[in-house]
């Protein structure tokens, strides 16, 4: 099955933006070359390096918000 790499990579920088902490910092335990396609669209810092976690910039951080929200905000 093919899937759309789109929505896969929103998906994961909504689960990014979600579980950071208030300031964008997020483990980076997620597929290199997703976390490779939001470092070079500037979502996220470099994935590249000895670090366990990456930081989202403030754009990253604000769209990922926004998806978590539409994708994973409670129902009322």
């Amino acid at each position: 099955m093919e899937y759309d790499m789109k929505l896969i990579d929103d998906a994961v920088l909504a689960l990014l933006a979600a579980y950071s902490s208030d300031a964008g910092n997020a483990w980076k335990g997620y597929d290199f070359e997703i976390m490779n396609r939001l470092h070079e669209q500037g979502l996220i810092s470099n994935p590249v390096n000895r670090n366990k976690s990456i930081w989202l910039t403030e754009e990253g951080l604000e769209r990922g918000r926004e998806i978590a929200g539409r994708m994973f905000g409670a129902k009322e």
